[in-house]
């Protein structure tokens, strides 16, 4: 049996020399990258692959577009759709790939757009503008939906408000395609929750917290006619507090094992990684070390679970390191690669039915 091939995809800005989708073939075993060729697609800010691995979605100006995905990784434009609002940062599929779910940031709206068979984006099903009013703090006085991620039994779709301080749990109504509000998690006053995991078993959720530069670990129980969170812990994210006025936690990534969480921070520049108990789920920090770029918006564990890139926005670069679980320590990997204004990252097999 062959073995099977990995790529990468890093979405960038393209006001720069970046043209949209860069496209990455991966050394799992020695932990590199090389990029291989651009996909143009205008300041593409978020991607995501349907679960049946055929299609890859895709943030862009004019709203989201799809591609397929050949053999070997390459992509193949189908077509782009309105969501009706402003633009998107962040996507997910549900279990039955028949929902693409927008986050936009900057209307704070959730949109579900109709996924077809043939790979095609169709019309939105529901639109859904959150409503309330923050601190009055600069950056979060109103609603900004920065994630949306649904709950690992499909139920309930979470949107993470990261203007509000709030995730806002919607009931999906498969029968009347409609987002139905069914619980909202009300998290501590300005600390700008931005990002949502869920673990591997589906017994726990974390919420990374980007102005308190936080972990949140949360049971969930999705049994009764009701979602059910409860939160069990809060862990910083850096290497140190000098400067938490400063910083803003950025992205979270789970080890392929399920064992450890990854998350990165701004202005810390840093990755923190946490050990996951995995019997109560809560966390212990085993590191928080810099990742010699600036604003690390996004991270892509290799498939082996030994390796890490980094998607440094600001300093337009990818850092890749070795992870030495044993020394708790980063090594990284050669010079850091140039790619103009990344944003987002997606490390996944290729050439498989």
């Amino acid at each position: 049996m062959a073995e099977k091939k990995y790529v990468a995809y890093v979405g960038t800005y393209t006001h720069g020399s970046s043209k949209g989708i860069h496209l990455y073939d991966l050394n799992v075993e020695e932990g590199t990258m090389t990029e291989r060729k651009e996909i143009p697609l205008s300041n593409c800010s978020h991607i995501v692959r349907s679960k049946n691995g055929k299609y890859l979605y895709a943030i862009s100006d004019e709203g989201v577009a799809v591609f397929s995905v050949d053999a070997d990784g390459d992509l193949e434009y189908i077509n782009k759709v309105s969501i009706q609002g402003m633009r998107g940062c962040h996507l997910s599929v549900d279990t039955t790939g028949k929902y693409l779910f927008v986050a936009g940031y900057h209307d704070g709206k959730v949109t579900v757009v109709h996924t077809h068979r043939d790979g095609r984006l169709g019309s939105i099903f529901d639109g859904v503008f959150h409503k309330g009013i923050g601190s009055v703090a600069e950056r979060n006085f109103r609603p900004h939906v920065s994630c949306v991620v649904p709950t690992p039994d499909n139920k309930y779709l979470c949107a993470v408000d990261n203007g509000i301080d709030q995730v806002k749990v919607y009931r999906i109504n498969t029968r009347k395609h409609k987002l139905e509000l069914v619980d909202i998690i009300r998290c501590k006053r300005e600390s700008g929750p931005r990002a949502m995991l869920f673990s591997a078993d589906g017994r726990f959720a974390y919420i990374l917290f980007e102005l308190s530069n936080e972990v949140g670990v949360y049971t969930y129980n999705g049994q009764g006619n009701i979602p059910e969170f409860e939160q069990i812990q809060h862990i910083d994210t850096l290497s140190d507090e000098l400067d938490i006025l400063h910083d803003a936690a950025e992205a979270l990534a789970i080890s392929p094992d399920g064992k450890y969480l990854f998350s990165s921070t701004a202005g810390d520049n840093s990755v923190a990684m946490f050990a996951i108990d995995q019997e109560t789920g809560m966390l212990t920090k085993q590191f928080a070390l810099p990742i010699s770029g600036e604003y690390p918006k996004a991270l892509g564990l290799f498939p082996d679970g030994k390796h890490i890139a980094c998607v440094n926005h600001e300093s337009s670069s990818i850092t890749t390191f070795t992870v030495d679980y044993e020394k708790k320590v980063l090594v990284m990997k050669g010079k850091p690669m140039k790619v103009d204004t990344p944003n987002c990252i997606l490390i996944t097999a290729v050439g498989e039915e």
